[in-house]
């Protein structure tokens, strides 16, 4: 999170629903409540792979989505992105141009009776992560996530042991009739394929998963071959804890969902293509929700913009989400919402009065916030480094303490974020 300001707004999300709790009533118009993202950063979107073999871009992370107020969703954005733009360098000017662009392409998605899935030229940034996307295979996510084309699981820092009673209820989830179906729905796999446990473990994967349960689970994916032989594929699938969301729920739209569900239902209404590989299960006293990792499944990065990839990217992300909320209303509901977002628009700027506002608060509070969370947990770090010491290992009960600070609870470390994307 200390890497740069933007990086910080993505571990934030607590910080962001303070200032919601605190301001949002007043400043914040009440969008109709429907399924959000409830934590819409550009990280947060990116390509996915779809089930039929194409890829698409959606919301790629749905820990937080609730029936919600939409307008969240596009101020976590904005905020989002004018992050970006102040961590490259940009000038003020351009933040307020990439305001206007997101708003421009959000609304884009509301014209008319039915949702625009046209797809549009990619932006730069995003048709550099979308070529490679298409041309990843299962060895690549094989040997970037387990070092290789292995039958086993590697233990280590990435990987701990299950206990007994944890590696037994996985492997007897493998079976289910949801887990077949789930990793039989690719087009290129039969419908009857038989799905063998491989090997499971804890899986260590990143700030946003600390304190709760996850765990990588491998297995193989049995289907008839030529000459009465079997073909075997490896599959590796993620089981994660679902727990209540930082996000608000609308009034009176909690449905007293459990949490696996919830996050599956979100992404069902969000993000057809992520929702489709997803299912939910209680597991040990734990509702987690579990999806097929797939090779095409990546994230954006904007370490680093131009001031014209950032307005076409804003743009562009604008539309998508637009879209993933359009999708949910119906004609007269489009046009209400559209309606509420043109409202209170300046001679000076193309984008709500409300939403530039509010943006002008965020980026100040998380400016002063990111400068107190360098302070409190990188300097040590970073004075150890230049000392040339080795830092401690951390033992794993301060681990899970450190848990307890909302700054650590949602941001994947800088080990497991991508490698920023060139060029941009």
């Amino acid at each position: 999170m200390s890497r740069s300001a933007h990086a910080y707004v993505r571990g934030s999300t607590d910080q962001f629903y303070r200032w919601v709790e605190a301001h949002g009533e007043t400043r914040i118009p009440l969008g109709p409540p429907i399924w959000i993202c409830g934590d819409c950063h550009v990280g947060n979107l990116g390509p996915i792979g779809h089930h039929e073999g194409r890829t698409v871009i959606e919301l790629r992370d749905l820990d937080q989505t609730v029936v919600g107020n939409p307008a969240h969703d596009l101020l976590r954005l904005a905020l989002s992105l004018a992050m970006a733009a102040r961590s490259s360098d940009l000038p003020g000017v351009t933040t307020a141009r990439i305001t206007e662009d997101l708003v421009a392409g959000y609304e884009r998605a509301f014209v008319g009776d039915t949702v625009d899935e046209t797809v549009d030229e990619l932006p730069q940034p995003i048709r550099v992560v979308m070529k490679q996307a298409v041309k990843r295979t299962t060895k690549h996510l094989l040997r970037e996530r387990l070092g290789g084309k292995r039958q086993q699981i590697k233990l280590g820092p990435r990987f701990w042991p299950l206990t007994d009673a944890e590696r037994t209820a996985v492997a007897e989830l493998v079976p289910t009739r949801p887990i077949r179906k789930l990793v039989t729905l690719l087009a290129d796999r039969h419908d009857e394929a038989r799905v063998e446990f491989v090997d499971a473990a804890f899986w260590a994967k990143g700030c946003s998963s600390l304190g709760l349960w996850r765990v990588a689970l491998l297995v193989e994916v049995v289907e008839p071959g030529k000459k009465r032989t079997e073909k075997r594929t490896a599959s590796l699938l993620d089981l994660k804890q679902a727990v209540g969301a930082r996000s608000p729920w609308a009034g009176g739209m909690d449905p007293g969902l459990s949490h696996g569900e919830r996050v599956f239902r979100g992404a069902n209404s969000l993000a057809p293509a992520l929702g489709l590989r997803m299912a939910h299960a209680e597991l040990l006293d734990r509702s987690v929700f579990i999806r097929e990792l797939l090779p095409q499944d990546l994230k954006v990065e904007l370490d680093h913009i131009s001031v014209e990839s950032g307005r076409e990217v804003a743009y562009y992300l604008g539309m998508v989400v637009g879209r993933a909320h359009g999708r949910q209303l119906d004609p007269a509901g489009r046009r209400g919402w559209q309606a509420e977002i043109a409202k209170r628009r300046s001679k000076t700027l193309d984008a709500p009065g409300w939403l530039w506002q509010a943006l002008v608060e965020l980026v100040a509070t998380h400016e002063q916030a990111y400068l107190e969370h360098c302070r409190r947990y990188a300097l040590a770090t970073d004075r150890l480094g230049q000392a040339d010491v080795e830092a401690e290992p951390i033992p794993l009960p301060a681990l899970v303490e450190a848990t307890d600070s909302p700054s650590m609870q949602s941001v994947e470390s800088a080990a497991d974020a991508p490698a920023p994307v060139q060029g941009m």
